[in-house]
C-alpha cells in the first residue's frame, strides 16, 4: 500500500516537473499537497497580465482549478482525476507580488468529488474563489505521466 506522504510528493513532482505548462510557462510555481487539500503559490510577472496591466483571468482559473484538483487527487491514489466543471469569481485585481491558492475537498463519493479554492494576494486579501466538480479518470497514476 502506498504511503500517503509519498503519494503527495509524487503528485507534486508530477505537477512541477512533468507538466509542460508549469515547466515552460509558469516557472516559479510551487505546490504543496496534503490530506484533502493543496496549496499553490506563484510569483506574479507582467507576462501574466492583460492589456490593463493586471492579472489575466486565465491565471486565476488555473491556480484555483489546480488547487481544487489536487485537494481531490490527494485522496485518490490510483488514478488521475479530471475537472468536470469549474466556476470562478474574480474579486480583486492583482498587479504583482506572490499569490497563493488554497484548495479544500468538500464532498466525496465513489466517483464524484467537489472541491473549493480561494486565491489570496501577498497581503492575504481574498482576490478570487472557485468551486468545481471532479471525477475519477481511467488514467493510472504512473511513471508515464510523471507520477514518480
Amino acid at each position: 500500500m502506498l504511503d500517503m506522504q509519498e503519494h503527495y510528493r509524487k503528485l507534486e513532482r508530477m505537477y512541477l516537473v512533468s507538466a509542460p505548462i508549469n515547466v515552460e510557462v509558469y516557472k516559479g510555481i510551487d505546490l504543496i499537497v496534503f490530506n484533502e487539500g493543496a496549496e499553490l503559490s506563484l510569483p506574479i510577472e507582467p507576462k501574466f497580465f492583460h492589456a490593463a496591466n493586471s492579472l489575466h483571468g486565465s491565471v486565476y482559473f488555473k491556480l484555483l482549478d489546480d488547487a481544487a484538483f489536487f485537494a481531490v487527487n490527494s485522496i485518490v491514489n490510483d488514478v488521475f482525476v479530471y475537472t468536470v466543471s469549474f466556476n470562478i469569481q474574480i474579486l480583486r485585481p492583482v498587479t504583482g507580488g506572490l499569490i497563493k491558492s488554497v484548495g479544500e475537498l468538500k464532498f466525496k463519493s465513489a466517483n464524484l468529488f467537489v472541491a473549493d479554492a480561494n486565491l489570496f494576494d501577498e497581503n492575504n486579501k481574498l482576490v478570487g474563489r472557485g468551486s468545481g466538480s471532479f471525477m475519477r479518470s481511467k488514467i493510472p497514476l504512473s511513471e508515464e505521466i510523471g507520477y514518480r
